[in-house]
């Protein structure tokens, strides 16, 4: 900031016993950088008996011009809050406020009654984004990186669930936390009823129906068992520009039409193949994580942290190109359940049965997905000595948590990334039980 300079000019006339006072304010610029210059001025008069006294204010300010570019650094919190649990007698909130859904709903209808068809661009008009196929391509060689090193991993690092409720734990042997939600919690008081865990337990099986082509006939209720389910990260990156000979899909070079909520020209109804039945193909199970473990061996010891940085790279490369991939293509998500749908509208098969599906007849509840509905970052507990002692009920506050792929590395010797870091808590000291009944 500048130096305020004050300057002041002083006029006297002796016909009219008038003064007159210019006060000039300005302010010190400096020579490194260039200003515009913000100027005020205010006049006053000031009566003193029988003479007037006339002054102006003349103030001065700099303001950076507009083409100018403040640079800002990062910085990275030291603890963050866990993810709140959504209430299951309660519907999601909308990714995209609801008010800018209204508004272009509102815009669409306007330009279908002038008979003006709506302006498409890809994907939402069935072609593909060129600059999109090698990211598709990079997410789906990262997610069967992904599983083969996770199974790999689990022949050596521990992974129990809960057989109750969802709950996950990496480690030696289950915690001592009383946070179950399962229908029998409450005759073993919240505590969870450990399981060898898998690596779906790890990674969470989102699945889609696969669609050849998305905007031809949507599926009923009564036709879903003649489409596939596959992962939802792979059916994204085949609508995407990946090819599967085993899930093929419908590739335009003409555009759809559409006016309003109508289709105009879809380019007319393609013969769908039949769905791939055979499960002996190597390729298909390369994506899949059912039984993983049983078609990867146990790695040598020496290998252990390469794989675990492998792995981690690829959950990374996952999680950023879904999220490049969504900001373009459409998925849609049950506001009720975890149905994802990849397509430009959901499905109607009436598969819902949470809250009040009653009186939706089972139909979903669509709208705009998430990354995290997508490919579910799964939080579990973050054990700093995962050969210690089990975590308690006492010091469940002092924990830290992190997705259960990062932890699932770190403990085999990968890096962790510093986004994940603050979740984790790890500048908080773990008091003993006698201490902490000491913290307020």
């Amino acid at each position: 900031m500048g130096i305020p300079l004050v300057s002041s000019a002083l006029c006297h006339s002796s016909s009219n016993g008038v003064f007159t006072s210019m006060e000039f304010i300005r302010t010190e610029l400096s020579a490194s950088n260039s200003y515009s210059l913000g100027l005020k001025f205010k006049y006053q008069q000031f009566h003193t008996g029988e003479s007037t006294m006339c002054r102006t204010l003349c103030c001065a300010s700099r303001k950076p011009r507009g083409e100018e570019r403040v640079w800002r650094r990062k910085t990275t919190p030291q603890n963050v809050d866990f993810p709140p649990r959504l209430p299951k007698k309660k519907k999601k909130p909308f990714p995209i406020p609801f008010k800018e859904i209204r508004q272009a709903a509102k815009e669409d209808k306007k330009l279908a009654l002038m008979g003006i068809e709506k302006p498409l661009e890809p994907p939402k008009n069935g072609l593909l984004v060129p600059d999109l196929v090698p990211v598709a391509y990079e997410v789906f060689d990262a997610w069967k990186l992904l599983i083969k090193g996770l199974a790999q991993l689990l022949h050596v690092i521990p992974v129990h669930g809960c057989s109750e409720c969802s709950e996950v734990h990496v480690g030696q042997t289950g915690h001592l936390i009383q946070d179950c939600q399962g229908p029998t919690s409450s005759k073993r008081r919240g505590s969870h009823a450990w399981v060898k865990g898998s690596v779906n337990d790890i990674l969470v099986p989102i699945e889609s129906y696969h669609l050849f082509d998305p905007f031809g006939r949507r599926i009923k209720h009564h036709t879903r068992f003649d489409y596939d389910r596959i992962p939802a990260v792979v059916e994204l990156c085949i609508q995407a520009g990946v090819d599967i000979p085993e899930y093929p899909s419908r590739r335009r070079t003409n555009p759809v039409r559409m006016l309003g909520k109508k289709i105009l020209d879809r380019g007319g109804y393609l013969e769908e193949p039949r769905p791939w039945s055979s499960a002996e193909s190597s390729s298909l199970l390369e994506f899949d994580t059912y039984r993983a473990s049983e078609r990867f061996p146990c790695p040598p010891l020496s290998d252990i942290p390469e794989i675990a940085q492998e792995t981690i790279d690829a959950y990374q490369t996952v999680r950023k190109g879904v999220r490049k991939l969504m900001r373009k293509y459409t998925v849609k998500a049950c506001g009720y359940c975890s149905e994802v749908h990849v397509g430009p509208w959901g499905h109607n098969a009436k598969l819902c049965g949470s809250f009040k599906h009653q009186w939706r007849d089972g139909k979903h509840g669509w709208q705009d997905a998430t990354v995290d509905e997508v490919f579910p970052p799964n939080y579990v507990w973050h054990a700093r000595d995962p050969g210690g002692p089990p975590m308690r009920n006492q010091l469940k506050r002092f924990y830290g948590k992190a997705p259960a792929v990062v932890e699932v590395c770190m403990q085999a010797g990968a890096h962790s990334p510093d986004e994940y870091k603050p979740m984790m808590r790890l500048d908080i000291v773990i008091p003993d039980n006698e201490e902490a009944n000491l913290i307020v």
